[in-house]
């Protein structure tokens, strides 16, 4: 049975010289660029809600703080169709440091014992219908999450598809290198994260998340995007123009639990 949601909770001497600090600034960049893990939850009632809410609020975040991970957020759809979907994103320094999470959350007796309705749930009584997870890496020029200020605020979560890799790189290169990210903070996006896919459903996609104080500030925030003189240079630049790179657009609203550390 679906339900809709029931809890609302990134001369040739001297251009040598001048040349190798860019390289180098590229390579701490890219070396430095966080990995974010996003789990959505699908739930069919407010049992199972709840079960995967307290499992985060009681077990989960409290286990990922002692293992120096401190911000991950929850959140929940703010206008919510069809079954109920819970979304769940942590940043992990690097793929070795996702890895040393999962073994040292298979040794913390804490989290097994506080999550165990959770992690060992009955088939006949399972905690949730199925999680789809993927994993991003943060952009080049926004390697690492950029966490809000704690106030009452809605968050969007937007995916862009491509139909190839090659156009899904270069609408990566739109942001970095043309200075589309820097267009968002500008304007007072505040973004979140910016990602680039490398495991998950629906690639080659990235994915970023961005804040308003609430909707109205949402539309205000877009329509000062179209209509910015930058935006509307780049956007028009040869092979830059989305309807070559981007084939679809999914933009969730999303509310963070009360428990959400981001």
């Amino acid at each position: 049975m679906k339900r809709r949601s029931f809890v609302k909770t990134s001369l040739m001497t001297g251009t040598a010289v001048m040349a190798a600090p860019v390289v180098n600034l590229a390579m701490v960049k890219a070396e430095s660029a966080e990995f974010y893990e996003l789990r959505v939850y699908t739930l069919k009632n407010s049992m199972q809600q709840k079960l995967v809410e307290d499992f985060y609020s009681k077990a989960a975040i409290p286990a990922f703080n002692r293992l120096g991970i401190r911000h991950v957020g929850v959140f929940t759809e703010l206008k919510p169709v069809g079954q109920t979907k819970l979304f769940v994103l942590i940043p992990y320094q690097n793929l070795v440091h996702f890895n040393e999470i999962l073994n040292q959350l298979d040794n913390d007796k804490a989290y097994q014992q506080k999550g165990a309705a959770y992690l060992t749930a009955p088939a006949t009584e399972p905690a949730y219908e199925r999680i789809e997870s993927s994993m991003m890496k943060a952009f080049a020029y926004a390697p690492k999450m950029i966490v809000p200020a704690g106030r009452s605020r809605i968050f969007e979560l937007r995916q862009y598809q491509s139909a190839s890799e090659a156009a899904g790189k270069k609408k990566i290169e739109m942001f970095n290198d043309q200075g589309e990210i820097d267009i968002f903070k500008r304007l007072g996006f505040k973004p979140v994260f910016w990602g680039e896919t490398v495991i998950g459903p629906l690639r080659p996609n990235l994915t970023y998340m961005v804040t308003f104080d609430n909707l109205e500030a949402k539309d205000a925030h877009w329509k000062s995007f179209i209509d910015d003189p930058q935006w509307k240079k780049i956007s028009t630049v040869a092979g830059y123009a989305d309807a070559l790179l981007v084939n679809k657009i999914t933009s969730t609203l999303l509310l963070p639990a009360v428990y959400s550390q981001v």
